[in-house]
């Protein structure tokens, strides 16, 4: 054997043991486990909400496929840790790493809320809410805002807001003697429009409508109704909608997000920006077969209010607009652009 041969007769002896080396050693090392991380969750959403399963169990399911089962989320009901008006705060403190909220519940943080919750009788077709949001920048203005206590902003959906009532609304009169559940800039519209409205928490809104403590309600439209039975003790569904908006919000501490390694906080805002788009159509699909089946099995009616009961909602809504527009300069460029994308629609 001459001698290049040996040497590379040698060094294939070498190269093969320490493959093996190198093998057995990488076998024999411990596998390297990957940091997981368990967020609380607290939701303003009863269990009993169609939103509860539909919105939050879903991202529950979804965060922890996609991160292979690093992010947990550890879920609470409505009322469970906090009162729905107090998770903002506890998010913003990094108490609770995620919440679900209305925007009504930050207006005192947040000079957009009260725009983000629905300014009544604004938009008349959801795509044109969704496009407000993620088309001309209402939803970065919003997570802008948001950012500043320390929290991560997500519409959750835009859904259009539907009252029952026990009873027909026929004329004017018929809807200034009722005494209706609302909340947010809502609350304060039907108030001024000349109901009596007050807030209620979702896990006594039933026994209210039941009790006579209140004759209407809004959570949501036909779904939220149907899925907290309200449709049992009040049979008529009032249709144009009360407002087209994001009424739900997914809110995350930024501390706990700063602390998710990148690819994983990636996963998250990708999710949440999926989310959106995803619950907004499932829910208009939801939304029109509910309504098919609770008038075909419990006898609900559809209650389009009268044209002059239209036309004074309207005027006493364009007032309100006004008033959500001084909270801040940030609040009014949003109510100009929006002002300004109605009148391109036609509207105004």
């Amino acid at each position: 054997m001459n001698l290049f041969a040996k040497a590379r007769k040698n060094f294939t002896v070498y190269v093969s043991a320490l493959t093996i080396g190198v093998t057995a050693a990488l076998s024999a090392a411990p596998a390297v486990a990957q940091e997981t991380f368990t967020w609380k969750v607290q939701s303003h959403w009863p269990g009993a909400s169609s939103s509860y399963t539909d919105s939050l169990v879903r991202l529950q399911r979804v965060l922890d496929e996609r991160t292979d089962g690093r992010l947990k989320l550890k879920l609470y009901e409505a009322g469970a840790l906090f009162k729905a008006q107090e998770t903002f705060n506890a998010v913003s403190r990094g108490i609770l790493e995620m919440g679900t909220i209305s925007p009504a519940y930050a207006q005192d943080k947040v000079s957009l809320a009260g725009i983000a919750s629905g300014l009544p009788f604004a938009f008349r077709n959801v795509w044109e809410a969704e496009y407000f949001h993620q088309g001309l920048g209402f939803e970065q203005m919003l997570r802008d805002e948001a950012a500043e206590h320390d929290v991560y902003w997500a519409t959750d959906k835009v859904y259009p807001t539907e009252m029952v009532v026990k009873k027909p609304i026929k004329t004017w009169e018929d809807f200034t003697s009722l005494r209706i559940r609302s909340s947010g800039a809502l609350q304060k519209f039907l108030t001024e429009a000349g109901a009596a409205a007050s807030y209620i928490p979702g896990s006594e809104l039933y026994s209210a409508l039941d009790s006579g403590i209140v004759d209407g309600a809004h959570w949501g439209a036909a779904q939220g109704a149907a899925s907290m039975a309200l449709y049992e003790v009040a049979k008529y569904h009032v249709q144009p909608a009360l407002n087209i908006a994001g009424t739900d919000v997914i809110i995350v501490s930024m501390k706990a997000l700063n602390k998710l390694p990148e690819d994983m906080q990636k996963i998250v805002k990708d999710a949440l920006d999926e989310q959106f788009w995803v619950r907004t159509n499932e829910y208009l699909y939801k939304e029109r077969i509910t309504l098919a089946k609770v008038i075909a099995e419990q006898g609900v009616q559809v209650n389009v209010l009268p044209d002059d009961v239209q036309d004074k909602l309207v005027k006493a809504a364009q007032a309100m607009w006004d008033e959500e527009g001084k909270r801040s300069d940030n609040a009014k460029k949003a109510l100009d652009m929006l002002k300004g994308y109605l009148a391109e629609l036609g509207y105004l």
